[in-house]
């Protein structure tokens, strides 16, 4: 005989528990909405793979991503935020109370934050995990500035590469953008920039191969001519992946409105999305700021917006 999931009625269920999630939670929760997170079984988000946070305001001396993130679930948790660590795995916003179901439960909620994120698109080699935050990143703005006077590589040919390419060269001896391609997929402006930066240097139909370093850090890459197939090692300080980013949105796709890349699209001025009592915030909607503290910010608004709509609707 099937069990059925016990079935928990909340007032306002946020869905990811990265700062977005967690600051959404921290408002709800002080503003008695009793607010359930599901955090997902992978919680915390891209914090969770950052080791030195040290442009979040309050911690002069730096903080590391786990335990920000830990810092986040206690303020959330001390209002009386829930939070439950396993991963949304169906939805139906078709009514309301709106249906979320987990492996274990069943929530039914008057209204809905979806925080679930986004995640850096990587290369795929088992070389480059081995070496993310010890010389291998994905932001420039998060990592740039630990690797001050070194050598750096970008690999990418977008907006976000040149954009990435350009911040670097404030810290950087050199940047050596790495392009699979022999032209440039960024926008005109951007691509012109890059290219007359004097410390920036292209290495065309090129990719990455192999991650090099030794037992602490990463110490170079090792590049194949995509024409050729002649590999050679190029010696770094850091490489920084640059071929986008993909929001976890699939679980929403065809209910609520995304845009071209996958992002959640919120009406302007506001969290709102398409469906009356579901807003959206942080990476999952945001594809050009990606930063914990702004992911914070729209995680507070999208509370704002969600209690503003509850006292409206009940």
């Amino acid at each position: 005989m099937k069990h059925e999931k016990p079935v928990a009625h909340v007032r306002l269920a946020i869905v990811g528990s990265g700062p977005a999630g967690y600051t959404a939670a921290i408002y709800a929760a002080r503003a008695e909405l009793s607010p359930v997170v599901i955090a997902g079984a992978a919680f915390g988000g891209q914090l969770m793979i950052t080791t030195e946070v040290e442009n979040y305001p309050g911690f002069p001396e730096g903080v590391a991503g786990p335990e920000l993130v830990e810092l986040f679930q206690k303020q959330a948790e001390r209002f009386g935020a829930r939070v439950h660590f396993e991963d949304a795995t169906a939805i139906d916003f078709s009514s309301r109370p709106f249906l979320i179901e987990t492996d274990s439960e069943h929530f039914r909620a008057d209204s809905v934050v979806v925080a679930t994120g986004a995640n850096a698109k990587w290369l795929g080699l088992p070389s480059e995990e081995k070496y993310v935050n010890r010389g291998v990143s994905a932001c420039a703005t998060c990592d740039g500035a630990l690797y001050r006077g070194r050598a750096i590589g970008v690999v990418g040919g977008g907006d976000t590469a040149m954009e990435e390419a350009l911040f670097l060269t404030r810290f950087a001896s050199q940047v050596t953008v790495i392009h699979r391609r022999g032209d440039l997929r960024a926008s005109k402006i951007m691509a012109e920039r890059a290219r007359a930066h004097e410390k920036i240097r292209f290495l065309w139909h090129s990719e990455v191969v192999e991650v090099l370093g030794d037992e602490k850090a990463l110490t170079g890459a090792r590049v194949r001519d995509v024409r050729s197939g002649e590999t050679s090692a190029l010696q770094l300080g850091a490489l920084f992946v640059a071929i986008g980013h993909k929001p976890n949105t699939d679980l929403f796709r065809g209910v609520l409105d995304l845009n071209p890349q996958g992002y959640l699209v919120t009406q302007p001025g506001s969290t709102r999305t398409n469906v009356a009592g579901v807003f959206a915030c942080g990476d999952a909607m945001d594809p050009i700021y990606r930063q914990a503290v702004t992911a914070a910010g729209t995680g507070c608004m999208a509370a704002l917006d969600a209690e503003r709509w509850l006292a409206a609707h009940e």
